[in-house]
């Protein structure tokens, strides 16, 4: 998996092959907006560690090694996936634990030039020690809305229901969703749907998704990366998604792919989860250039870092890299998610004009070592 650093250089310099070198921009200057992290997958490592040993819990390994999960795509990679993200949600356990996330993420995407972000959360997990799901999503938009001016980043919140609850717990969080609608800072922009897709029926989650679209909520649910294109059809024809998590797999379909670039529905890939989880076996079988080439609205997202070990820089590192793009590739793959995004316009125009700049930077050269 690639690895990327934040730096504060105008450019860096890639090494080609040996005696070479190729001028290249420095892409945690290069201004985005991140719509695919997820509340506890967002925690900074030395973060949980903190949350742990202060409330004398012990984590496995993986969480705390940095390294990135890496699992089969079957339901045993997922029930490891899911056990260990349920222990560090479990190290979440009041109001001061919750505000520091929601900053702490916000903090990281400034570093890496996001200028937009929008994080997914699921209130039910965190809400027994805060008095309820109301409580918690209030505490998480209060410091969205804080982190936001603090930090000169836009941090918007999608509610997410699970596909492992019952669809009525969906209505309800559909609704509480609806109360806080809104696109500015510290708002809840959208209502999503996570969790394993091949668990519960898509059709029955339509009536929360209909809630969400009569307050004006974007619908944002996961589909097509443990699933293939029948899938996608299911949550197409059953959310009408204004986004879609993940999608990947409707690269199988040139049909499906085509309708979905005809209906304006964007895919927010997240590559290294897709690899990690082994949807994917290596970095260079996601299908970026393929769902691009088809035109396909794609805005690269992390998805869980703390998981995966990577963060969004190294998700365009990775088209970089990996999958050969261009600066000016690169550029439009920023615009893209910055289009699909719910900031507004006035945001949209000056993070659209940065991706401007950023692209009329110069490089520098350097000697390969």
């Amino acid at each position: 998996m690639v690895r990327a650093g934040v730096t504060g250089a105008s450019a860096v310099v890639r090494r080609g092959p040996i005696g070479q070198t190729r001028r290249v921009r420095d892409l945690a200057l290069l201004p985005k907006a991140h719509l695919h992290l997820h509340f506890t997958g967002s925690m900074r490592v030395g973060t949980l560690a903190d949350l742990a040993a202060e409330r004398g819990v012990r984590l496995p390994a993986t969480l705390l090694d940095g390294e990135g999960l890496r699992v089969p795509a079957d339901e045993r990679g997922w029930f490891r996936f899911q056990r260990l993200y349920d222990a560090a949600r479990a190290c979440v356990r009041g109001e001061a634990d919750l505000r520091r996330i929601v900053r702490e993420a916000a903090e990281d995407d400034a570093a890496e030039g996001s200028g937009r972000l929008e994080i997914q959360v699921d209130p039910t997990s965190y809400a027994p020690p805060v008095g309820g799901i109301t409580p918690a999503l209030e505490i998480v938009l209060d410091e969205a809305r804080s982190a936001s001016a603090a930090l000169g980043i836009e941090v918007g919140v999608v509610v997410a229901a699970s596909r492992m609850r019952h669809p009525l717990d969906a209505r309800i969080l559909a609704r509480l969703a609806a109360r806080y609608a809104g696109d500015g800072p510290g708002e809840v922009l959208g209502f999503g749907l996570s969790n394993d897709e091949r668990r519960g029926d898509t059709a029955e989650f339509a009536p929360a998704f209909a809630i969400a679209r009569r307050a004006g909520l974007a619908s944002v649910p996961h589909g097509g990366e443990l699933l293939g294109p029948p899938h996608v059809e299911d949550v197409l024809e059953a959310l009408v998604p204004d986004r879609l998590g993940h999608g990947v797999r409707s690269a199988e379909d040139g049909a499906l792919l085509r309708r979905i670039v005809d209906r304006g529905i964007a895919l927010e890939v997240c590559p290294a989860s897709n690899v990690s989880l082994g949807v994917y076996r290596h970095d260079a079988d996601v299908p970026l250039r393929r769902l691009v080439d088809a035109g396909a609205t794609v805005a690269l997202g992390a998805d869980d870092p703390l998981l995966f070990g990577s963060r969004l820089v190294e998700q365009y590192t990775a088209a970089r890299e990996v999958h050969g793009f261009t600066d000016a590739e690169l550029a439009d793959l920023a615009r893209a998610s910055i289009r699909a995004s719910r900031a507004s316009d006035g945001t949209k125009a000056r993070l659209l004009s940065g991706v401007d700049a950023w692209l009329a930077t110069e490089t520098v050269a350097q000697p390969a070592r």
